[in-house]
Protein backbone atom coordinates (compact mmCIF):
# COMPACT_ATOMS: atom_id res chain seq x y z
CA UNK A 1 0.00 0.00 0.00
CA UNK A 2 1.59 3.22 -0.81
CA UNK A 3 1.98 5.72 1.58
CA UNK A 4 0.79 9.16 1.27
CA UNK A 5 2.80 12.41 0.51
CA UNK A 6 3.42 13.89 3.52
CA UNK A 7 4.28 10.16 5.54
CA UNK A 8 6.51 9.38 2.50
CA UNK A 9 8.31 13.22 3.77
CA UNK A 10 8.74 12.01 7.09
CA UNK A 11 10.17 8.71 5.98
CA UNK A 12 12.44 10.04 3.86
CA UNK A 13 13.74 12.39 6.86
CA UNK A 14 14.42 9.17 8.75
CA UNK A 15 13.71 10.40 12.12
CA UNK A 16 14.73 6.93 13.73
CA UNK A 17 18.48 7.90 12.41
CA UNK A 18 18.45 10.93 14.76
CA UNK A 19 20.06 9.10 17.18
CA UNK A 20 23.24 9.44 15.94
CA UNK A 21 23.04 12.91 16.63
CA UNK A 22 23.61 12.72 20.31
CA UNK A 23 27.64 13.20 20.33
CA UNK A 24 26.39 16.37 19.92
CA UNK A 25 25.85 16.65 24.02
CA UNK A 26 29.37 14.38 24.56
CA UNK A 27 30.85 17.60 25.35
CA UNK A 28 28.50 19.01 27.39
CA UNK A 29 28.94 15.86 29.87
CA UNK A 30 32.73 16.02 29.46
CA UNK A 31 33.11 19.44 30.29
CA UNK A 32 30.88 19.28 33.14
CA UNK A 33 27.81 21.35 31.82
CA UNK A 34 25.25 19.01 32.35
CA UNK A 35 23.52 20.64 34.69
CA UNK A 36 24.11 24.16 33.67
CA UNK A 37 20.54 24.83 32.27
CA UNK A 38 22.02 27.55 29.04
CA UNK A 39 24.16 24.95 28.24
CA UNK A 40 21.79 22.25 28.01
CA UNK A 41 19.62 24.54 26.20
CA UNK A 42 21.91 25.48 23.47
CA UNK A 43 23.04 21.67 23.12
CA UNK A 44 19.20 20.98 22.43
CA UNK A 45 19.20 23.22 20.07
CA UNK A 46 22.27 22.33 18.42
CA UNK A 47 21.13 18.59 18.70
CA UNK A 48 17.68 19.66 16.81
CA UNK A 49 19.35 21.58 14.11
CA UNK A 50 21.87 18.61 13.13
CA UNK A 51 18.81 16.86 13.17
CA UNK A 52 17.52 18.46 10.54
CA UNK A 53 20.71 18.71 8.66
CA UNK A 54 21.07 15.25 8.54
CA UNK A 55 17.48 14.34 7.37
CA UNK A 56 18.49 16.79 4.73
CA UNK A 57 21.52 14.65 3.82
CA UNK A 58 19.49 11.66 3.71
CA UNK A 59 17.12 13.45 0.97
CA UNK A 60 20.29 14.38 -1.07
CA UNK A 61 21.86 10.87 -0.95
CA UNK A 62 17.97 9.28 -1.84
CA UNK A 63 17.55 12.02 -4.74
CA UNK A 64 21.24 11.16 -5.84
CA UNK A 65 20.74 7.01 -5.71
CA UNK A 66 17.43 6.66 -6.27
CA UNK A 67 18.18 4.23 -9.86
CA UNK A 68 20.54 1.96 -7.09
CA UNK A 69 18.38 1.88 -4.63
CA UNK A 70 15.75 0.24 -6.72
CA UNK A 71 18.43 -2.54 -6.93
CA UNK A 72 18.88 -3.16 -3.41
CA UNK A 73 16.30 -5.36 -1.25
CA UNK A 74 15.74 -2.72 1.41
CA UNK A 75 16.58 0.31 0.15
CA UNK A 76 14.34 -0.08 -2.97
CA UNK A 77 11.75 0.41 -0.14
CA UNK A 78 12.75 4.24 0.45
CA UNK A 79 10.15 6.49 -0.52
CA UNK A 80 11.69 8.54 -3.84
CA UNK A 81 12.92 5.15 -5.03
CA UNK A 82 9.70 3.62 -5.08
CA UNK A 83 8.15 6.34 -6.15
CA UNK A 84 6.43 7.75 -3.58
CA UNK A 85 7.90 11.10 -2.88
CA UNK A 86 8.66 13.15 -6.28
CA UNK A 87 12.33 13.98 -6.69
CA UNK A 88 10.84 17.71 -7.33
CA UNK A 89 9.23 17.59 -3.64
CA UNK A 90 12.12 16.32 -1.96
CA UNK A 91 14.42 18.91 -3.82
CA UNK A 92 11.95 21.46 -2.29
CA UNK A 93 12.11 20.29 1.02
CA UNK A 94 15.68 19.86 1.26
CA UNK A 95 16.21 23.67 0.23
CA UNK A 96 14.02 24.57 2.62
CA UNK A 97 15.07 22.48 5.48
CA UNK A 98 18.73 23.42 5.07
CA UNK A 99 17.86 27.31 4.57
CA UNK A 100 16.29 27.16 8.04
CA UNK A 101 18.96 24.86 9.96
CA UNK A 102 21.65 26.90 8.07
CA UNK A 103 19.98 29.86 9.35
CA UNK A 104 19.23 28.64 13.07
CA UNK A 105 23.04 27.06 13.39
CA UNK A 106 24.08 30.97 12.62
CA UNK A 107 21.76 32.42 15.94
CA UNK A 108 23.01 30.03 17.20
CA UNK A 109 26.83 31.15 17.04
CA UNK A 110 28.98 32.11 14.04
CA UNK A 111 31.48 28.91 14.71
CA UNK A 112 28.81 26.74 15.29
CA UNK A 113 27.29 28.15 11.95
CA UNK A 114 30.31 27.42 10.19
CA UNK A 115 30.33 23.67 11.83
CA UNK A 116 27.24 23.11 10.34
CA UNK A 117 27.60 24.34 7.52
CA UNK A 118 30.83 22.41 6.97
CA UNK A 119 28.72 19.13 8.09
CA UNK A 120 26.57 19.65 5.24
CA UNK A 121 28.87 20.31 2.50
CA UNK A 122 30.92 17.77 3.71
CA UNK A 123 27.60 14.98 3.34
CA UNK A 124 26.44 16.56 0.62
CA UNK A 125 29.67 15.42 -1.35
CA UNK A 126 29.94 12.50 0.05
CA UNK A 127 26.23 11.57 -1.84
CA UNK A 128 27.75 12.70 -4.33
CA UNK A 129 31.76 11.37 -5.79
CA UNK A 130 33.52 10.84 -2.32
CA UNK A 131 31.10 7.76 -1.49
CA UNK A 132 32.90 6.65 -4.52
CA UNK A 133 36.45 6.72 -3.63
CA UNK A 134 37.76 3.83 -1.41
CA UNK A 135 38.41 4.45 2.00
CA UNK A 136 37.60 8.32 1.58
CA UNK A 137 33.73 6.66 1.16
CA UNK A 138 34.41 5.85 5.25
CA UNK A 139 36.80 8.51 6.75
CA UNK A 140 34.21 10.72 5.18
CA UNK A 141 31.28 9.35 7.47
CA UNK A 142 33.63 9.39 10.31
CA UNK A 143 34.61 12.83 9.99
CA UNK A 144 30.97 13.51 9.83
CA UNK A 145 30.16 11.98 13.01
CA UNK A 146 33.57 14.32 14.35
CA UNK A 147 31.70 17.41 13.19
CA UNK A 148 28.54 16.60 15.31
CA UNK A 149 30.41 16.47 18.82
CA UNK A 150 33.07 19.60 17.45
CA UNK A 151 29.59 21.22 16.97
CA UNK A 152 28.23 20.50 20.38
CA UNK A 153 31.29 21.81 21.99
CA UNK A 154 31.81 24.67 19.66
CA UNK A 155 27.58 25.28 20.84
CA UNK A 156 28.46 25.93 24.36
CA UNK A 157 31.47 27.72 23.99
CA UNK A 158 33.95 24.78 25.37
CA UNK A 159 36.77 22.62 24.23
CA UNK A 160 37.23 19.69 22.34
CA UNK A 161 39.87 17.31 23.95
CA UNK A 162 42.46 15.22 21.59
CA UNK A 163 40.93 12.43 22.99
CA UNK A 164 37.34 12.98 22.53
CA UNK A 165 38.63 13.67 18.63
CA UNK A 166 40.53 10.55 18.37
CA UNK A 167 37.98 8.37 20.24
CA UNK A 168 35.36 9.63 18.00
CA UNK A 169 36.63 8.86 14.63
CA UNK A 170 37.83 5.80 15.59
CA UNK A 171 34.74 4.46 16.69
CA UNK A 172 33.13 5.89 13.55
CA UNK A 173 35.85 4.34 11.43
CA UNK A 174 34.85 0.75 13.32
CA UNK A 175 31.36 1.60 12.85
CA UNK A 176 31.31 2.30 8.84
CA UNK A 177 33.36 -0.69 8.14
CA UNK A 178 30.55 -2.59 10.04
CA UNK A 179 28.22 -0.94 7.36
CA UNK A 180 29.90 -1.37 4.45
CA UNK A 181 30.96 -5.32 5.44
CA UNK A 182 27.07 -5.82 5.78
CA UNK A 183 26.21 -4.30 2.37
CA UNK A 184 28.72 -6.54 0.68
CA UNK A 185 27.46 -10.07 2.51
CA UNK A 186 23.54 -8.57 1.32
CA UNK A 187 24.22 -8.31 -1.99
CA UNK A 188 26.35 -10.81 -2.88
CA UNK A 189 27.25 -10.50 -5.99
CA UNK A 190 25.01 -7.66 -7.52
CA UNK A 191 27.42 -5.34 -4.69
CA UNK A 192 29.03 -3.40 -7.37
CA UNK A 193 25.70 -3.30 -9.29
CA UNK A 194 24.15 -1.16 -6.55
CA UNK A 195 27.41 0.79 -5.61
CA UNK A 196 31.08 0.76 -7.76
CA UNK A 197 33.03 0.64 -4.91
CA UNK A 198 31.86 -2.16 -3.15
CA UNK A 199 33.81 -4.02 -5.53
CA UNK A 200 37.21 -2.80 -4.15
CA UNK A 201 35.68 -4.52 -0.63
CA UNK A 202 36.38 -7.81 0.30
CA UNK A 203 35.06 -9.54 3.56
CA UNK A 204 38.29 -10.01 4.45
CA UNK A 205 40.16 -6.58 4.48
CA UNK A 206 36.70 -5.40 5.75
CA UNK A 207 37.30 -7.97 8.67
CA UNK A 208 40.94 -6.94 9.04
CA UNK A 209 40.31 -3.07 9.18
CA UNK A 210 37.25 -3.65 11.95
CA UNK A 211 39.88 -5.53 14.08
CA UNK A 212 42.65 -2.69 13.48
CA UNK A 213 40.32 0.09 13.68
CA UNK A 214 38.55 -1.76 17.18
CA UNK A 215 41.72 -2.25 18.33
CA UNK A 216 43.13 1.20 17.91
CA UNK A 217 39.39 2.58 19.72
CA UNK A 218 39.93 0.52 22.87
CA UNK A 219 43.50 1.39 23.37
CA UNK A 220 42.54 5.40 23.03
CA UNK A 221 39.70 4.89 25.43
CA UNK A 222 41.43 3.14 28.00
CA UNK A 223 44.67 5.78 27.98
CA UNK A 224 42.07 8.59 28.21
CA UNK A 225 40.82 7.14 31.08
CA UNK A 226 43.81 6.53 32.85
CA UNK A 227 45.94 9.67 31.37
CA UNK A 228 47.05 12.11 33.98
CA UNK A 229 45.37 14.80 32.30
CA UNK A 230 41.91 12.81 32.60
CA UNK A 231 42.71 12.17 36.52
CA UNK A 232 43.93 15.91 37.04
CA UNK A 233 40.63 17.56 35.43
CA UNK A 234 38.19 15.29 36.93
CA UNK A 235 39.61 14.60 40.67
CA UNK A 236 39.35 10.90 39.77
CA UNK A 237 40.88 8.16 38.75
CA UNK A 238 37.49 5.59 38.49
CA UNK A 239 36.74 6.86 35.04
CA UNK A 240 38.87 3.39 34.70
CA UNK A 241 36.29 1.55 35.81
CA UNK A 242 34.22 2.09 32.61
CA UNK A 243 36.63 0.29 30.48
CA UNK A 244 34.44 -2.60 30.74
CA UNK A 245 31.17 -0.78 29.05
CA UNK A 246 33.28 -0.46 25.72
CA UNK A 247 35.03 -4.08 25.44
CA UNK A 248 31.48 -5.30 25.74
CA UNK A 249 29.77 -2.70 23.52
CA UNK A 250 32.91 -3.65 20.50
CA UNK A 251 32.50 -7.18 20.74
CA UNK A 252 28.92 -7.10 21.21
CA UNK A 253 28.63 -5.35 17.67
CA UNK A 254 31.42 -7.91 16.43
CA UNK A 255 29.01 -10.50 16.85
CA UNK A 256 26.12 -8.92 15.71
CA UNK A 257 27.64 -7.80 12.27
CA UNK A 258 29.59 -11.68 12.05
CA UNK A 259 26.92 -13.79 13.51
CA UNK A 260 23.72 -12.28 13.39
CA UNK A 261 24.22 -10.21 9.81
CA UNK A 262 23.71 -6.66 11.36
CA UNK A 263 25.65 -3.76 10.96
CA UNK A 264 23.35 -1.95 7.85
CA UNK A 265 21.98 0.91 10.04
CA UNK A 266 23.82 1.07 13.52
CA UNK A 267 21.03 3.02 14.82
CA UNK A 268 18.63 0.57 14.01
CA UNK A 269 20.99 -1.83 15.60
CA UNK A 270 21.71 0.50 18.64
CA UNK A 271 17.24 0.35 19.01
CA UNK A 272 17.02 -2.94 19.14
CA UNK A 273 19.60 -4.97 19.96
CA UNK A 274 18.97 -4.72 24.33
CA UNK A 275 22.42 -5.65 25.52
CA UNK A 276 23.68 -3.16 23.16
CA UNK A 277 21.75 -0.70 24.49
CA UNK A 278 21.69 -1.42 28.02
CA UNK A 279 25.64 -1.70 27.83
CA UNK A 280 25.46 2.46 26.49
CA UNK A 281 22.95 3.13 28.61
CA UNK A 282 25.21 1.89 31.53
CA UNK A 283 28.09 3.42 30.41
CA UNK A 284 26.66 7.20 30.23
CA UNK A 285 25.40 6.82 33.64
CA UNK A 286 28.60 5.28 35.11
CA UNK A 287 30.07 8.51 33.14
CA UNK A 288 28.08 11.27 34.61
CA UNK A 289 28.37 9.27 37.80
CA UNK A 290 32.38 9.51 38.09
CA UNK A 291 32.75 12.90 36.33
CA UNK A 292 30.48 15.07 38.92
CA UNK A 293 30.17 12.71 41.73
CA UNK A 294 27.42 13.46 44.68
CA UNK A 295 29.07 17.14 45.44
CA UNK A 296 28.37 18.00 41.98
CA UNK A 297 24.78 16.78 41.69
CA UNK A 298 22.28 19.31 41.65
CA UNK A 299 20.25 18.08 44.74
CA UNK A 300 23.35 17.35 46.78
Amino acid sequence: MARSLPVALLKSLRPEQWTKNVLVFAPLIFAEKLFDRRAVGIACAAFGIFCVLSSVVYLVNDIADREHDRQHPLKRLRPIAAGELPVATAIGAAIVLGAAAGGAAFLLGPRFGAVALGYLALMVLYSGPLKHLLIIDVLTISIGFVLRALGGAVAIDVEITHWLFVCTILGALFISFGKRRHELVLLAGGATSHRRILGEYTEYLLDQMMVIVACATLISYIFYTISPETVSKFGTAALELTIPFPLYGIFRYLYLVHRREGGGSPADLLIKDRPLLLCVLLWVASTVLIIYGSRNLPWA
